[in-house]
C-alpha cells in the first residue's frame, strides 16, 4: 500500500497574499507545516504542488531546498494540477490532500484519517465533511485510481478549484468514510486565512515551539484558552 501526499500551495491567496511564505520564528509558514507533517507515520511521499505562475517560484525553490518533491501546474485548475502531479509522481494506491495554510497540522489526526480510510475500504475519507475538528486540521484521503475519473467528469469551477467535492457530492457512487471526534470543535479556526489567524498561529509557536517543537493539539488548546483569558 503506497501513499502519495500532495500539499497544495500558492502565493496568490486572495485574503492574505503570500501567507505560505510568511515567517514564523524565522522560518516560512509552509516550512513549519512540512516539519510537522514529517512526523507522520503514514503520509508516504510528500509532494508540494504549486503553480507555474511566476509568483510561485519562491515556493518551488524553498520546498526543493527542504528536500521535498515539487510539481508545478495550473494556478486555477487545482484538480487538473493534482491529476498532472499524480501522473508525474505516481503511481500510488491512495492520495492524501493537504493545503499549505495549516501550519498547526496534527500528524496524529492525519494518520488516524488514513487508517480510517484503509480500514473502511472507502473511496474517499476526510474529517471535513461532517466536521468535528478545528479548521486547520483538515485531511482528505482518496483512492488514487479514481483521480483520472473525477478529473474527466468534474466540470464546475468549484469542483476544479477544491479538488474533492465531486466525491462527497455523489455519495450514491462513492464509498465515503469520516473521521470524527466526540469533543466537537467545528467552529474553531486553526487555519490561516486572515492577519488575525496568522497572529494566533504565531502566538502559538512563540509559546510552545522553543521548549517543544513537537507540540500537540492539546498544547495548542491550552494556549488558545490562555490567549482568550487575556
Amino acid at each position: 500500500m503506497t501513499v502519495l501526499t500532495i500539499l497544495q500551495a500558492r502565493m496568490t491567496s486572495s485574503r492574505l497574499p503570500g501567507k505560505v511564505m510568511r515567517p514564523i520564528l524565522g522560518e516560512p509558514m509552509i516550512g513549519r507545516q512540512i516539519e510537522r507533517l514529517r512526523r507522520s507515520r503514514r503520509l508516504g511521499t510528500l509532494l508540494v504542488a504549486t503553480s507555474t505562475d511566476a509568483t510561485d517560484q519562491v515556493i518551488a525553490d524553498y520546498c526543493t531546498g527542504l528536500g521535498c518533491a515539487v510539481f508545478r501546474g495550473d494556478l486555477h485548475d487545482v484538480l487538473g494540477r493534482y491529476h498532472a502531479a499524480y501522473q508525474a509522481h505516481g503511481p500510488a494506491d491512495h492520495i492524501v490532500r493537504l493545503t499549505a495554510d495549516c501550519p498547526l497540522a496534527d500528524w496524529s489526526v492525519i494518520d488516524a484519517c488514513i487508517e480510517r480510510h484503509l480500514d473502511s475500504g472507502a473511496d474517499y475519507s476526510s474529517n471535513t465533511v461532517d466536521r468535528t475538528y478545528p479548521k486547520g486540521l483538515d485531511v482528505e484521503v482518496f483512492r488514487a485510481g479514481l483521480l483520472a475519473e473525477i478529473n474527466a467528469e468534474a466540470v464546475s469551477a468549484y469542483d476544479r478549484e477544491h479538488v474533492t467535492p465531486f466525491f462527497y457530492h455523489h455519495p450514491e457512487r462513492f464509498r465515503i468514510a469520516q473521521l470524527t471526534q466526540t469533543d466537537g470543535r467545528p467552529d474553531v479556526r486553526w487555519t490561516v486565512d486572515t492577519p488575525e489567524d496568522f497572529a494566533f498561529t504565531n502566538a502559538v509557536y512563540e509559546a510552545l515551539y522553543p521548549a517543544n517543537p513537537a507540540f500537540t493539539s492539546a498544547d495548542i488548546r491550552a494556549v488558545e484558552s490562555a490567549l482568550h483569558e487575556d
